[in-house]
């Protein structure tokens, strides 16, 4: 009782942000054939359900291949006038899976899910990660990413059809500001 009180406690602020779920996290469909090196580079946050860790705007990831094959993970947002960056690692935790990554922002932390659903290496690429809670509920995140700082509204619209088909409910998605990111801080 008491380990399950510690883990409420740990786990409440990440919940408080977000909306958890009944139940175990869907086991949506991944990318075929992922090419993790295709993958690599500049991505812009199109549109995501709310993250209690992003607040800002302009938010964008960079991933670079590393020489050990794991993958620099460059997040970064403006938040009140500031330039905000946070590097961490990503992993291919199952090579027979290479579209299922894990990415960690800390040393302390396990690796989180972070799940290519589809992509098509060059516009546009749909993100999952979820984290069960003694299978009793879930929480999770869903991104759509771009190589530019805005998508059409049909492959937005597309995106999110996806992610409902695998069970992933993107009602509360809220489009990304990318407004003014270019201007000097």
């Amino acid at each position: 009782m008491k380990s399950s009180l510690a883990l409420m406690v740990f786990i409440l602020p990440f919940i408080c942000a977000q909306v958890p779920h009944w139940g175990p996290c869907p086991e949506p469909a991944v990318q075929p054939a992922f090419n993790l090196k295709q993958f690599m580079g500049r991505w812009f946050e199109i549109a995501k359900l709310p993250a209690q860790f992003e607040k800002g705007r302009c938010i964008e990831t960079n991933f670079t291949l590393k020489t050990d094959k794991s993958i620099r993970v460059v997040s970064s947002e403006i938040l009140k006038g500031e330039l905000r960056k946070i590097e961490g690692t990503g992993v291919t935790e199952d090579l027979k899976n290479p579209a299922k990554l894990g990415i960690s922002y800390s040393y302390v932390l396990p690796y989180s899910p972070y799940w290519i659903l589809a992509t098509d290496y060059v516009n546009s690429a749909l993100v999952y990660s979820c984290t069960d809670v003694l299978r009793l509920f879930h929480v999770d995140f869903a991104w759509i990413l771009g190589r530019t700082r805005t998508l059409p509204d049909s492959t937005i619209d597309r995106a999110k059809e996806i992610f409902a088909n695998n069970n992933i409910d993107v009602t509360r998605m809220i489009a990304s500001k990318q407004l003014g990111c270019d201007k000097t801080l």
